[in-house]
């Protein structure tokens, strides 16, 4: 048994879901598998699914179902008609930036005098600022355009308007209760707003923008709306996935400046770009600049014409990129540092470890504490609030981030009278607070989480789209799968799960071996599966599992060869696994190699003990008697009352809970094995240690080779037959002269013959009978049952233990 690392998540296809399927992959030519995949996002009909594979700009919504766009558009042109001065007003992170990139565009073509600000994370913030606006009056500006931010900038709009500037607000964060008082809020979020996709990016608001002012989807420009919408974790459905599959193609042969210098110094294949690739590529260097400088030197990067530029910016934000790795490791050591006190502190007074993991300190950089939170997320799956101390302003500011089950803007807003400002959604937030408030802030949040979160949300869950065979994962489906990108947020790549399959090959691979390359099979074909980082589980999968494999199905290409391969994400053995160590040369060494690989004993010698969970059975062979001699003390616990050593005829009537059973030597019945077997609940793995009858006979007759045996004796019509010439004769038959012995002792227990004095008298008329009624023949019958069980492939023997542990649950013996 190997226990999964997560809680798998799976609900079957209904039976109505199922039909539509297969009717859908009938019309469409689809796989089965791809089209069950179709019905799992819900979509059912052939119509729906040719959309949803093949659909392009022409399925996007009228930009003007967004309220007050045709404000907002109205006043941008006025602002064209009369020459005003636009001031873009952007965001910090990768939405920001491509939304400010995309405006600028958008302006220029539209022969509109502008410029842009974007505040500085650190001295200014997220969001308009009244200083800005004051050196926006300054400046000559007549309208300021917000991009990603400004849905709650209610005073800051106000101040503006008092200053004779116009505000148009182009959002996709949560509204607040009052809106501002702007000429436009364009927001999909907004309650009172039909727009029927909420979904969109900053940068996607701005693309409806631009859709409305030019009567057209401005897809030259879909790269933008790409970088943002996957940087920004939006859910690719709906116009989200239109916009960055349109962006991918054209990145994949894009002649942008900007674009082609990032890939350059991050050494990316535009020609092969991915959703992957701009989430942990381009997004993380774009936003390297609003994190440790300024923002401005992204927005330069994807707005210049001049190749010679683009590069000397993209080598800045790939310089500030590593400065950015480099901080953030530091910052997770300290904070971990600092969660690691609170645990032990919670640990002495007596009390449970905290819920929700709240860490701050003085000096930590506020642009990076977001990506420390996720990590600390990542780590111990705990919701993870990380916050940087001004010890002058006595403030502390922070960003957070959630687990499933626990909405950090709800938390938040529960928390708000000790808050100074807080925003975000159920996944990320940022808060700002006095921080001799941090501790009150830290008991609520701890109570809400305890309150809020069950056991199941505790665990990490692996979503399961389909269970399905290994000869349904072929290659055509693998293929077929790519055409559900991109995948990302919302839409993640499938994972399928493929139960009970037996192990044709497994290896370790990679760099001190750190990966796991399995060959799965069943009767419908065979499956290679990758495993990034479960290198160290090859030892705890023995050659006979029967393994469960949760996985990502695409198309491995390699020397011109394509074939399917699942890439692991999760795996398990649900069974008690049988190790193989038969015949082993060294017993000694064998026994003490099995205990150190649990842990249980140093290289030196047992003195360490032997884990409670492991008990080892034994015989009377001397080899292993001496063998386990070594450990017996080692197996004993200190108090006497733990011994985990014991002969067959010495299991405990009570049974014991262990998870390891250890035979040295052949149990001599299988059916008192089997209720040990059932006496251990726990039973993971079974390590079979003994000899095995190398180089005997272990067949047993049938009926007609007793038949056959018995004739031959009858044909050789004498009274009486010397013992030795009986057996002479019936070796003819190719059985060996003890099991012949066997044959004519239970021919004499059923009376078809006596034995005296070394000699056979056959009986004239022999009462028929059957042979299971001979007590030798049962006795023997059971000996080479067992015999041939101890000696039989380990994967016969899994089988058996499998056997017994399914008939043990049916009886709720366990």
């Amino acid at each position: 048994m190997l226990k999964a690392k997560t809680r798998w998540d799976f609900v079957a296809l209904s039976e109505t879901e199922e039909q539509a399927a297969a009717a859908v992959a009938r019309e469409l030519g689809l796989a089965p598998l791809t089209a069950r995949l179709l019905a799992r996002r819900g979509i059912l009909d052939a119509e729906a699914a040719g959309r949803y594979l093949n659909g392009g700009p022409e399925l996007l919504h009228d930009p003007f179902l967004l309220k007050d766009m045709g404000a907002a558009v109205d006043r941008i042109r006025q602002a064209a008609e009369r020459d005003e001065l636009i001031r873009i007003y952007g965001d910090y992170d990768a939405d920001g930036v491509s939304s400010t990139a995309f405006v600028i565009r958008l302006l220029a073509s539209l022969g509109c005098r502008s410029d842009y600000y974007i505040p500085h994370r650190t001295l200014e913030g997220y969001g308009l600022n009244e200083q800005a606006i004051d050196a926006a009056a300054q400046a000559g500006v007549k309208l300021l355009l917000t991009v990603d931010n400004g849905i709650s900038a209610v005073d800051q709009i106000a101040y503006a308007r008092s200053l004779g500037i116009d505000t148009v607000v182009t959002d996709h964060h949560e509204p607040p209760v009052r809106l501002p008082e702007a000429v436009a809020v364009v927001n999909p979020k907004r309650t009172d707003c039909p727009y029927p996709f909420k979904g969109l990016a900053g940068v996607g608001v701005a693309f409806k923008l631009g859709h409305a002012l030019l009567g057209r989807p401005p897809l030259e420009w879909a790269e933008l709306a790409a970088l943002g919408t996957i940087a920004d974790l939006m859910p690719l459905r709906d116009e989200n996935r239109i916009l960055v599959r349109v962006g991918l193609d054209r990145l994949r042969r894009t002649d942008n400046p900007g674009f082609l210098a990032l890939a350059q110094v991050g050494g990316m294949e535009l020609s092969a770009v991915t959703a992957e690739t701009i989430a942990f590529g381009m997004a993380p260097r774009v936003n390297a600049g609003g994190r440790l400088s300024r923002a401005d030197i992204a927005v330069r990067l994807l707005t210049t014409g001049d190749p010679a530029e683009a590069l000397r910016q993209a080598e800045t934000l790939d310089a500030l990129n590593r400065e950015r790795q480099t901080l953030v490791e530091a910052m997770v050591k300290q904070a971990e540092a600092v969660w690691a006190a609170k645990c032990a502190s919670a640990a002495e007074s007596g009390m449970p470890e905290p819920e929700v993991i709240v860490v701050a300190g003085e000096g930590w950089n506020v642009g990076v504490v977001g990506i420390v939170a996720s990590k600390l997320v990542e780590r111990y799956y705990k919701p993870a609030f990380v916050l940087g101390i001004d010890a002058e302003k006595g403030t502390a500011k922070g960003s957070a981030r959630s687990i499933e089950g626990f909405d950090l803007h709800a938390a938040l807003t529960a928390c708000e009278q000790l808050l100074d400002h807080y925003g975000g959604h159920q996944a990320a937030a940022g808060l700002t607070l006095n921080r001799d408030r941090l501790p009150e802030l830290e008991r609520n949040l701890d109570r809400l989480t305890r309150d809020r979160l069950s056991d199941e949300h505790r665990q990490r869950k692996t979503p399961v789209d389909l269970i399905c065979l290994v000869e349904e994962a072929d290659l055509e489906a693998a293929g077929q799968i790519a055409l559900l990108e991109p995948f990302g947020a919302g839409n993640p790549q499938p994972r399928i799960l493929i139960e009970g399959v037996c192990l044709k090959e497994k290896r370790v691979i990679g760099k001190e071996g750190k990966h796991l390359r399995l060959a799965v099979q069943s009767r419908g074909g065979v499956l290679e599966a990758v495993g990034f980082g479960f290198g160290g589980l090859a030892a705890q999968i023995s050659d006979s599992a029967r393994i469960d494999l949760i996985g990502e199905l695409s198309v491995n290409e390699w020397n011109g060869s394509r074939k399917p391969q699942l890439q692991i994400r999760d795996l398990r053995v649900p069974h008690v696994q049988v190790y193989d160590g038969r015949g082993a040369r060294d017993k000694r060494r064998a026994l003490q190699q099995l205990f150190e690989a649990a842990g249980a004993l140093p290289e030196t010698g047992p003195e360490s003990g032997v884990p409670r969970a492991v008990a080892v059975l034994l015989g009377s062979d001397p080899g292993w008697l001496e063998a386990a001699s070594a450990y017996e003390t080692a197996i004993s616990s200190p108090n006497g009352n733990g011994k985990r050593l014991f002969r067959y005829d010495e299991w405990p009537a009570e049974g014991l809970d262990c998870s390891t059973l250890v035979l040295l030597d052949r149990p001599s019945c299988p059916d008192s094995f089997a209720a040990i077997v059932r006496s251990c609940a726990s039973l993971e793995q079974l390590h079979a240690l003994y000899d095995t009858a190398k180089g005997r006979d272990i067949r047993f007759p049938e009926r007609t080779d007793f038949g056959s045996v018995y004739q031959l004796l009858r044909r050789m019509n004498r009274d009486t037959l010397p013992i030795e010439e009986a057996l002479a004769a019936a070796a003819r038959t190719g059985w060996p002269a003890e099991t012949l012995g066997m044959m004519l002792d239970v021919f004499a227990d059923l009376g078809f013959l006596k034995i005296s004095d070394g000699r056979i008298r056959l009986a004239p008329n022999p009462e028929r009978r059957e042979l299971a009624s001979s007590p030798i023949y049962d006795k023997a019958k059971r000996a080479a049952d067992a015999e041939r069980l101890w000696s039989a492939p380990c994967a016969e023997l899994t089988d058996w233990i499998m056997r017994i542990r399914a008939k043990t649950s049916l009886t709720g013996s366990l």
